[in-house]
């Protein structure tokens, strides 16, 4: 079984690690050495339960999805309802702590990037509460398609800076977020959204979002009164799935990550380099990396955290694909059946979630991780209907 933390160089086993120009690497160590300080001071935990608390909303509910069930012979399916966290997403659990971790470093100046936009808005989010300037990046594609996210991190206070080289995807927001970092690094932070990146964020990021599974693991066994048979989440980069894993990886439980079909780097990729990290990701022949595409911004990234990649090849987590049809339907059926409109992201989930409750066998308990809510998407759902 894959170790819980990755070695002093950042390896889950041959995943991670740091690739990054030597500019990079003092503030890295710095950023190291601040979280296991944070980690282990009192205070910092205070302050960061507390508005996780107050703030946030946490914990968040479990649900136990009683007509989705029924659709598919009665199957226990409860939903972890990071939807209902403030902004509207489980990116506020990680995007806080940074933003807490950057005043402790003496930071005044965020930086971030975004796809589907809910890490932008986590982040400008944050950024408002603690009074740090916020400075978010987001494909030029992105930004048209989720507009509604735009408008809430420039309410927020943030300035959004559209990316029109590459696809206009996340990938090309990532990187010129850690270009600006590298131009600014004595005064900026540089709050990454995911488990992806070089040595320590896939670690930083999992420890801010191991509160789902923590959670998830406890409210399951006092309404349910035992462990679930499956946790099931989507993976883009991967932190919800990630966040949600680590609470169950020394249980009999099955760990599925649900790659969006288009972006499917653990089912179709191969082990390379990107942001600064090893790990599987989309590439041809000559090593370059492909694009990805997915009904969903958040999951429209050609590669995947490095300890997902450790978690595929050591057979402790297990990974498949959903095609944008297939989400899509998944969308429609949690609304009419639940009343609650899932973020696209999330919906990958819920389609697998309803294949793996129906399949033959002995009846299964599925906890679904519910990483966001739909409101960001009604624009692409409706057109797809078209």
């Amino acid at each position: 079984m894959p170790e819980a933390q990755p070695d002093e160089r950042g390896y889950f086993g041959p995943f991670g690690g740091r690739f990054v120009p030597e500019t990079l690497m003092a503030a890295l160590e710095e950023l190291d050495t601040a979280w296991r300080r944070a980690a282990d001071d009192p205070r910092f935990r205070a302050e960061y339960d507390g508005l996780l608390g107050d703030w946030v909303g946490r914990p968040t509910p479990i649900h136990r999805a009683e007509r989705l069930g029924a659709r598919v012979g009665g199957a226990p399916i409860w939903l972890k309802r990071e939807d209902l966290a403030h902004t509207g997403a489980h990116k506020i659990n990680n995007a806080l702590g940074q933003a807490l971790l950057a005043r402790r470093l003496g930071k005044s100046r965020l930086v971030a990037e975004t796809g589907a936009g809910q890490h932008g808005v986590a982040a400008a989010t944050a950024a408002a509460l603690l009074g740090l300037e916020c400075r978010v990046y987001m494909g030029v594609r992105d930004a048209a398609r989720q507009r509604p996210n735009v408008l809430r991190m420039e309410l927020l206070g943030a300035e959004v800076r559209r990316v029109e080289g590459g696809a206009g995807a996340l990938k090309d927001a990532i990187s010129e977020a850690l270009r600006d970092w590298v131009t600014n690094v004595r005064t900026t932070h540089y709050a990454l959204g995911s488990v992806v990146g070089p040595h320590p964020y896939p670690r930083l990021v999992r420890d801010l979002q191991a509160v789902i599974g923590r959670e998830a693991r406890a409210q399951l066994l006092e309404r349910q009164g035992r462990l679930p048979d499956a946790v099931v989440a989507c993976v883009g980069g991967g932190s919800n799935a990630i966040g949600a894993f680590g609470a169950f990886l020394d249980d009999p439980v099955a760990l599925v990550g649900v790659e969006a079909a288009g972006a499917a780097s653990l089912s179709r990729g191969r082990p390379g380099v990107l942001h600064g990290a090893r790990s599987f990701l989309l590439q041809d022949d000559a090593g370059q990396v492909l694009e990805a595409h997915s009904v969903s911004a958040g999951l429209d990234y050609p590669g995947v955290g490095p300890e997902h990649a450790w978690l595929a090849e050591s057979g402790r987590a297990r990974y498949v694909t959903v095609s944008d049809e297939e989400a899509l339907a998944a969308f429609h059926l949690l609304a009419r059946t639940e009343g609650i409109l899932p973020a696209l992201e999330s919906a990958h989930a819920v389609a697998h979630a309803v294949a793996l409750a129906a399949a033959p066998g002995p009846e299964r308990i599925v906890l679904v991780i519910l990483s966001g809510r739909g409101d960001k998407d009604l624009d692409l759902v409706v057109e797809a209907r078209r």
